[in-house]
């Protein structure tokens, strides 16, 4: 959809390492001794039985916990040494919505956009809405909306952002079949661009013809 999704510009290809990557909860170890790579133009599957710290890798990797062992590089640097840029090639998605209730739609993808220092026009978040089966509710609030509209409200936000490395805790959520497929097509530009995804699931899925590097957490 012209004008929709924001160009992706890539001064060099970019690539996120695990090295040596550990953690730890509650005093028990999750998983230690992760390598990975992944490069520009690949999505990363995140498996491993429950409990194992699927969703601690993903906080380790945004940024909202602390890595205990090893290191996150983000082209080769650590991530602790470069906040700032990484924040801007960051974009994460929680299993939480994390929507404002009482805001609009609109209103809500305008703040979102706004706290990532965007500011997408009215045209480009009608777009969006559009695209993710929500065309004319714009105005309404978020406490109105079912929870599968809900969670494509909170999808949307993706199509707004130019980062360049998306991290997606189980983003199929509450999500009809024809959701998860708009989800998939949206993947799936967004790596053939170059860019970089990393999710979890309970659902194997497909993203277009790409397919996934698998890494498989197992308990330490």
């Amino acid at each position: 959809m012209p004008g929709c999704l924001p160009k992706i510009i890539l001064k060099t290809p970019p690539s996120l390492t695990f090295s040596k990557l550990g953690c730890t909860k509650g005093g028990r170890q999750l998983f230690k001794d992760v390598d990975f790579e992944l490069s520009a133009g690949q999505w990363l599957y995140v498996s491993g039985a429950n409990g194992v710290g699927k969703t601690s890798l993903l906080r380790m990797v945004c940024g909202l916990a602390t890595v205990d062992f090893g290191q996150i590089l983000w082209n080769n640097t650590p991530i602790h040494s470069q906040p700032e840029i990484y924040r801007q090639d960051l974009c994460y998605l929680g299993h939480l919505n994390a929507l404002q209730e009482s805001m609009t739609v609109d209103e809500n993808l305008r703040f979102t956009s706004a706290l990532g220092g965007l500011a997408p026009t009215a045209s480009q978040r009608k777009d969006v809405l559009s695209r993710f089966g929500l065309h004319g509710r714009s105005q309404q609030l978020v406490r109105h909306l079912s929870q599968g509209q809900k969670r494509r409200v909170a999808l949307s936000r993706l199509a707004l952002s130019p980062a360049r490395l998306w991290i997606l805790d189980e983003p199929y959520v509450a999500m009809d079949e024809a959701g998860v497929q708009m989800l998939a097509d949206l993947i799936a530009a967004h790596v053939t661009k170059g860019g970089l995804a990393v999710l979890t699931s309970h659902q194997r899925v497909s993203i277009g013809d790409i397919p996934a590097q698998v890494l498989e957490l197992k308990a330490a």
